[in-house]
């Protein structure tokens, strides 16, 4: 029997017109956003790819994927940011965090709009600079009107969450969308997600699902672009950012909660996967930026 264990939880949504103030670097954040364009154009762009936003198009930056943002003259956008939890760890684009354009088609839109009469006054507002409300504290806030909901409101926000979404997931849950990933891969994945904080080997995991070590990790490089290891590390990482950014742990805490040794392997790895330090990334999402 087939079970759902996802489950998300609205951020922002808001239709808005943006200029050339529209330009962040380096974002890194622990959301998704997808955006509906109906008017002008933009850019989103990382180490891997380059994507044009133009008119009648769904995009989605899955969680931390690393993106920068820009507008050079006019863009008019729907958007919705919102977390993801998952029951087994396992992310619905663990294999792909990479940008994703898609056509969209009436529905997505009227969804949208749906999305907005349903969650008035979800827009951001402080600035549209992510560094600026990128904060545990502002999280808090913004999830609250969640609560508030009627249950019916509730139950028909996640169902619009969710056939947004599902208009990407054939390219995000499959590497390439070329086959369908084995199943002793999406259990070292999954047992993986949830077992970060202990100490994982790749001989462990080779062992778990009857491989060879080496031909374990050839396969698992083959569906999740990753060997073991660098995997391991990069959602430990992951996992790491957003209990920065969410919770009050010391970074100690938060290395060892996350399985690393110590906490300079810690701060070498984490560095390594963000191009910062943790102190300078706890402070970019949590000091004060006046726009």
């Amino acid at each position: 029997m087939r079970t759902f264990n996802h489950s998300l939880s609205m951020l922002h949504v808001d239709h808005v017109t943006l200029d050339n103030r529209w330009n962040f670097k380096e974002i890194i954040s622990p959301y998704y956003r997808i955006y509906y364009i109906d008017e002008g154009e933009g850019w989103l762009w990382n180490n891997k790819s380059k994507v044009y936003l133009e008119p009648g198009f769904l995009y989605i930056i899955p969680s931390f994927t690393p993106c920068n943002l820009k507008c050079d003259n006019h863009l008019s956008q729907y958007f919705v940011q919102f977390f993801e939890d998952s029951a087994n760890g396992l992310s619905l684009f663990a294999s792909n965090r990479s940008i994703i354009k898609e056509k969209a088609i009436e529905s997505d839109i009227e969804n949208f709009k749906r999305l907005l009469e349903i969650n008035p006054n979800r827009g951001i507002k402080s600035s549209y600079n992510p560094k600026t409300y990128e904060k545990g504290i502002y999280y808090r806030e913004y999830q609250q009107p969640n609560n508030a909901q009627s249950q019916s409101d509730y139950f028909e926000t996640q169902g619009i969450l969710f056939q947004l979404l599902s208009k990407f997931i054939p390219l995000g849950n499959v590497k390439d969308n070329k086959s369908r990933v084995p199943s002793k891969i999406m259990e070292t994945v999954s047992y993986i997600h949830l077992n970060l904080n202990k100490h994982i080997t790749v001989g462990f995991l080779a062992n778990e699902v009857g491989y060879h070590p080496d031909y374990f990790s050839r396969i698992f490089e083959q569906y999740t672009g990753d060997r073991p290891i660098a995997y391991i590390n990069e959602k430990r990482i992951e996992r790491a950012q957003y209990l920065m950014v969410t919770s009050p742990k010391s970074l100690e805490e938060i290395a060892h909660e996350t399985g690393f040794e110590s906490l300079g392997y810690f701060y070498r790895t984490f560095r390594k996967f963000t191009g910062t330090t943790p102190n300078r990334y706890r402070f970019q999402t949590k000091a004060d930026i006046n726009i």
